[in-house]
């Protein structure tokens, strides 16, 4: 009985454990999230803007 009593705490810990990286993460994710939002929206605001376009990976540069 304390084998089995003794095996249950370890998987709580486990768990409590693996929540609280979950949570962490969870949270870096939003932040990426909002951080790629805006430079989305930076990005088509300069687009918009005429400014510098990214080039696509199958156009050639204009000096070739």
């Amino acid at each position: 009985m304390q084998d089995l009593e003794e095996r249950i705490a370890h998987l709580i810990r486990a768990v409590d454990d693996l929540s609280d990286v979950v949570a962490r993460q969870d949270g870096q994710i939003a932040t990426l999230e909002r951080r790629v939002q805006r430079l989305m929206e930076r990005a088509a605001e300069q687009e918009s803007q005429g400014g510098n376009t990214i080039p696509l990976a199958d156009q050639r540069p204009p000096h070739w």
